[in-house]
């Protein structure tokens, strides 16, 4: 099956098997290895994605899903010029990065949260986060990192 969709801003035109999982073909035939695999049952967030601006679990997705989307992987987040985005800078600042292993999901929920609310409520900062699991942090530095990023690009809109 020949499935067409919008991958960090670029065109992509890709066959794939009727079965294959999003999370597959981002990983093992696109190379883009930020997305994690974790639980595999959607669990645990490791592997989430946006897709059209919302926050998905690309192990539950089947690729054939994302023809016609527009899908941003952890590795689009960084400009062409290298500059981080700011939730990335503010993992970073804040001290919520220990292990790494869930942050590119984590990052992902994040920005997906910003990119449709630059003033989320900590509240709401921990629904958009709750389909994403650290064994390593008690959350704290990533609430404080997310409240941060919001900050930055609320001051950058202006």
């Amino acid at each position: 099956m020949r499935i067409n969709f919008r991958l960090n801003g670029e065109t992509i035109t890709t066959e794939i098997e009727d079965s294959m999982r999003a999370l597959d073909l981002l990983r093992e035939d696109l190379g883009l290895t930020g997305t994690k695999e974790g639980c595999g049952e959607g669990e645990c967030g490791a592997c989430t994605i946006i897709v059209d601006g919302n926050a998905v679990n690309s192990c539950l997705m089947l690729a054939a899903e994302l023809d016609g989307t527009s899908v941003e992987t952890i590795e689009g987040l960084t400009g062409s010029d290298g500059k981080m985005h700011p939730v990335q800078r503010s993992f970073i600042d804040k001290g919520a990065v220990q292990c790494g292993f869930c942050i590119p999901g984590m990052i992902m929920s994040a920005k997906s949260l910003l990119d449709k609310n630059d003033s989320p409520s900590k509240e709401e900062i921990e629904a958009a986060l709750e389909g994403n699991l650290c064994r390593c942090t008690g959350y704290v530095r990533i609430i404080e990192a997310v409240e941060d990023a919001a900050s930055i690009i609320r001051e950058d809109r202006k």
